[in-house]
């Protein structure tokens, strides 16, 4: 399982519109990927409910992790999503 802790840097921290824009990210990467709260359960983060249930705010860390098979798949969507997470983007970035 690949994992990587990352401090959410959007604005108002992982609700409505950031959260909306981390699951699109997270159903784009083509291998499962989990997020939770430090110390907390994972959670699908493909989906919209469970992402905002977790409250994540500004400055939180927060653990995304991946258990797919091919590790290079699941390092790179999780280098990803760890950026668009940290930076507070407004999209997926196309590299990391």
């Amino acid at each position: 399982m690949i994992e990587r802790r990352v401090t959410v840097g959007w604005a108002d921290g992982l609700h409505a519109r950031p959260a909306s824009i981390f699951v699109r990210a997270a159903t784009a990467a083509g291998v499962p990927v989990t997020i939770a709260r430090k110390g907390g359960e994972p959670v699908n983060a493909a989906s919209l409910l469970a992402v905002l249930t977790l409250g994540a705010e500004r400055g939180e860390e927060v653990v995304l992790g991946s258990p797919a098979e091919d590790e290079d798949a699941a390092r790179a969507a999780v280098e990803r999503l760890a950026r668009l997470v940290s930076e507070g983007l407004e999209e997926l970035p196309e590299t990391v």
